[in-house]
């Protein structure tokens, strides 16, 4: 089974899945998973699973990074923050439907590679930086959206400050249950609107740079 054979299977079902942005799927189809993922598991690229990446970390099943894409309502006009770089995959799908991703990731050697499948993809609208991304990027606030692709234990205050009024922020949030939970914030003229999306599984949002081993 070739890989566009497998995209198109997985494109199939994230429509059957509710994802109906069509730019948002687009992404997916253009952007090669598999360029994202370690070459032992490249073979299950277009899985609707998540892998494992470096560091411990991992890249999100196909079907959250779509989901999170699309509910962030992204425009090309959109300023988007991203917090947890990653291997890239989700920094790359935000760059094909917004007008800047600024993205942060607390490890170094990720975030080498991941700049490296930027640079050979021709996506020159992203620019990076490693750092607490708890503290966000305060001298490029305000955004039009943020992203956070880790699980905070307490409303990210310090980020959804970073919002525009009007702006929304994607986050999971850790319960008293300890279940996570995808949350759409939205900036207002008072204060933030929450609304609950859907139970997810991210790895935690830590505060502080990594050490490098």
């Amino acid at each position: 089974m070739n890989e566009d054979y497998r995209k198109i299977q997985l494109i199939m079902a994230l429509r059957n899945q509710g994802i109906r942005d069509t730019r948002v799927l687009s992404a997916i189809e253009r952007i090669p998973r598999e360029l994202f993922v370690p070459p032992a598991f490249a073979e299950q690229a277009y899985e609707n699973k998540a892998l494992p990446i470096e560091c411990g970390q991992t890249i999100s099943e196909p079907f959250v990074v779509a989901f999170m894409t699309d509910r962030l309502q992204v425009t090309d006009r959109c300023k988007v923050l991203e917090i947890g770089t990653g291997s890239g995959y989700q920094a790359a799908i935000l760059s094909m439907v917004c007008r800047r991703v600024y993205s942060i990731e607390r490890y170094r050697t990720l975030l080498q590679a991941a700049d490296a499948r930027f640079t050979q993809l021709r996506l020159t609208n992203i620019t990076t930086m490693i750092a607490d991304g708890t503290k966000g990027w305060p001298k490029q606030a305000p955004f039009d959206r943020i992203m956070v692709t880790a699980a905070a234990t307490e409303f990210p205050a310090q980020l959804a400050d970073q919002l525009r009024v009007g702006g929304t922020m994607i986050v999971p949030l850790e319960n008293a249950e300890r279940q996570q939970e995808l949350v759409r914030v939205t900036r207002t003229e008072d204060g933030f609107d929450q609304e609950t999306l859907l139970e997810v599984r991210f790895v935690p949002l830590v505060l502080g740079t990594a050490r490098e081993l």
